[in-house]
């Protein structure tokens, strides 16, 4: 399953609902939620273990941050990455 969370602050709510294998895109807002330094970063670590989590280039550069502040293993994508995990999770639910 892919998960688009949107939502800022994230709802630990959301998290608990991912299974291990999911895929998660951090999209807008949430972005600001899983820097190195944030409230989350422990929690984000240990899904990283079991999921794969991504976050849009454009998202971070529109709030000025750099790909080196975000929590180690999120990988940052383009649009069509964005494109290749939809197709990968025929199933996808939106967190907003």
């Amino acid at each position: 399953m892919l998960h688009l969370i949107f939502q800022s602050p994230i709802d630990i709510a959301i998290l608990e609902r991912i299974d291990s294998g999911d895929d998660v895109v951090f999209l807008e807002n949430s972005v600001l939620r899983i820097l190195k330094n944030g409230c989350l970063s422990d929690t984000l670590m240990q899904f990283l273990k079991q999921n794969g989590l991504y976050v849009l280039v454009d998202d971070i550069a529109v709030r000025g941050i750099a790909a080196d502040e975000l929590v180690n293993g999120i990988e940052v994508i383009d649009y069509s990455e964005l494109v290749g995990l939809t197709v990968k999770n025929p199933v996808i639910q939106s967190w907003s």
